[in-house]
């Protein structure tokens, strides 16, 4: 993978310019992207801007997210050569930050589930997850340094697991979801993907300009709550064997880990994400949904097909039992500084199965808005696994020093 950190370095040192820089992920995109797929488009005139935090640094950008200078598809037929006035703030905050925009990747229609032509990099016989399976492959590829994404359920996370590649759900709301296709307000958040925690403080730190993200540096001795979601059904075996080699490092590393039950208000959220989901989408897909029902991608279609009855009172339940929710977490977190969790069920599935994966891991922690981080631990079977690492909400400098530590304390044991 390309790191952000190390581009940045030798940026500032005068070691490697940010045209040298931007042509390195031009050339790793034509080398890999035939196999991998992770592109819908190529912008292979993309320079590098001469100055700015992120100057050299090349960024995907999923394709949900609007640009000025490239259509916005959304991975559905119904938008075929969609071509958006303006770019989307988050793209503005990049450009401002110097970042060059190098492309477009491939999203799940309208960022839910039917599958992407998108390929996993370590093994292209299997899903690179969804829905940001462009974004995530192409930093698992080594194509580019820096990929912007979405979650709503687990897009974020689950296929940098799946991907091998590190990647921030920030808080709800640190970045801006306007001109983002919007599946559910109370939940879409932007996220980016990386090669390692560090790249992801720098990111954010170019992007937002928040003075806490500049000179992050791993935790020393975090305390550690791990947490395995046993009402989330089974995991595969793949997926508890990395929690516990995550788990062994970090202790090893002078964490203080201890397993911890979740409160049952917090259990009873991760059962409502759905409705509060789908109970949005209807609403933010209405247009597409009357007026070209048929177009949609078959699973979205089937599912909203499923879910047209909600009612407002189920939602407003659902919305009640999340408030519950986010009082009872935020109360856990004064005797931890973050929480450890699988970030998805297993390895990632066989292409042929015609799935991204189960966000069932991940939704909990969408819903409640708190910063998450995967850490990637290891290969089974030639496939990563990853953990997640979570904070308290507006905590995302402790959940990427969490990470740095566990991303240290694995490289060590292994």
């Amino acid at each position: 993978m390309i790191s952000l950190a190390d581009l940045q370095r030798r940026i500032a040192s005068g070691e490697l310019s940010p045209d040298d820089a931007v042509a390195q992920s031009h050339a790793a995109i034509e080398a890999r992207e035939k196999d991998v797929r992770a592109f819908v488009r190529h912008d292979k005139s993309a320079k590098a801007q001469s100055s700015g935090p992120l100057r050299g640094i090349a960024v995907g950008i999923k394709d949900i997210i609007d640009t000025a200078n490239m259509p916005t598809e959304m991975g559905s037929e119904i938008y075929r050569g969609w071509q958006p006035r303006a770019d989307a703030p988050v793209v503005m905050m990049l450009k401002r930050a110097g970042a060059t925009i190098i492309g477009k990747t491939t999203t799940t229609a309208f960022a839910s589930r039917d599958p992407t032509p998108t390929l996993n990099p370590h093994n292209l016989g299997h899903t690179p997850g969804g829905s940001s399976s462009g974004s995530a492959a192409a930093i698992g590829a080594g194509m580019i340094p820096l990929a912007l994404g979405t979650q709503t359920g687990g897009s974020v996370i689950r296929p940098a697991a799946y991907c091998g590649a590190a990647a921030i759900k920030p808080s709800f709301r640190m970045l801006p979801t306007i001109g983002v296709k919007c599946y559910s307000w109370a939940l879409d958040t932007v996220g980016l993907f990386g090669s390692r925690a560090e790249d992801l403080a720098r990111g954010l730190l170019g992007i937002t300009g928040r003075t806490e993200f500049d000179g992050i540096v791993p935790a020393k001795a975090p305390r550690i709550g791990v947490v395995r979601q046993e009402f989330a059904e089974a995991v595969e075996p793949a997926a508890e064997e990395g929690l516990l080699a995550a788990i062994k490092a970090a202790e090893k590393a002078g964490a203080s880990v201890r397993t911890i039950d979740l409160p049952e208000s917090v259990k009873e959220a991760w059962r409502i994400h759905p409705i509060i989901q789908d109970f949005e989408a209807h609403r933010a897909l209405a247009w597409e949904f009357d007026q070209h029902h048929d177009e949609i991608a078959p699973m979205l279609r089937e599912s909203l097909d499923a879910t047209v009855g909600l009612t407002p009172k189920e939602y407003d339940d659902a919305r009640r039992i999340a408030r519950r929710g986010r009082r009872e977490l935020g109360e856990l977190f004064e005797g931890f500084d973050v929480l450890l969790t699988y970030s998805a069920p297993g390895v990632a599935p066989a292409k042929e199965l015609a799935s991204t994966g189960s966000p069932r891991y991940n939704r909990l922690w969408t819903l409640m808005g708190n910063p998450c981080v995967n850490v990637p631990v290891m290969k089974i079977g030639g496939l990563p696994i990853g953990v997640q690492v979570i904070a308290r909400f507006g905590n995302d400098p402790v959940a990427l020093a969490a990470a740095w530590f566990l991303e240290n304390a694995l490289a060590k044991s292994g």
